[in-house]
């Protein structure tokens, strides 16, 4: 039985419901349903807190999808997995590999902004202005496209971007 039988969440045997009415309505591939499986199941595991579970129904969609704009969700939700674990570095590859497939993921610029701004906040306690400055400017650089994509979000980086002198 696939992970969406079991969950007793209302709102996501509701999702699990229409998705799989749309699986069976919508012309898809096998493949392409079997990798949507595999997704909705790692969504529901992610939710749960099971980031292994998560990861391992993500990799067989990704095994699986050939669409980029799809494959660019999964790579995102991988990245927030890896970012709830403090795998900082791992997030920001994940991010850049779903901005690659689909570059209109303000949410991934936002991740990525506040993983530079974090590492910003690590080096001023570490006392280097230097590189706490480069990051800061990176996380500024990613929540201005963030702030480009859905300008209504974000209010507060684009507070601390104004506070900061960062934003043009």
């Amino acid at each position: 039985m696939s992970r969406s039988g079991i969950n007793g969440n209302f709102i996501d045997k509701t999702f699990s419901i229409v998705a799989n009415i749309l699986l069976r309505i919508i012309p898809t591939t096998s493949g392409e349903k079997e990798a949507f499986t595999y997704y909705r199941d790692g969504m529901s595991a992610q939710s749960e807190g099971n980031y292994a579970e998560a990861l391992q129904n993500y990799y067989e969609a990704m095994r699986l999808e050939i669409d980029p704009y799809d494959r660019s969700y999964i790579l995102y939700n991988i990245g927030l997995i890896h970012t709830s674990n403090g795998e900082h570095t791992k997030a920001l590859e994940y991010y850049f590999r779903a901005l690659e497939r689909n570059p209109f993921l303000p949410q991934a610029f936002n991740n990525m902004a506040v993983i530079c701004h974090y590492r910003g906040e690590q080096a001023v306690q570490q006392g280097d202005s230097e590189i706490a400055e480069a990051w800061f400017d990176q996380a500024a650089e990613y929540w201005k496209q963030a702030i480009a994509l859905t300008p209504g979000n974000y209010i507060e980086a684009q507070n601390w971007l104004k506070i900061t002198r960062r934003f043009e």
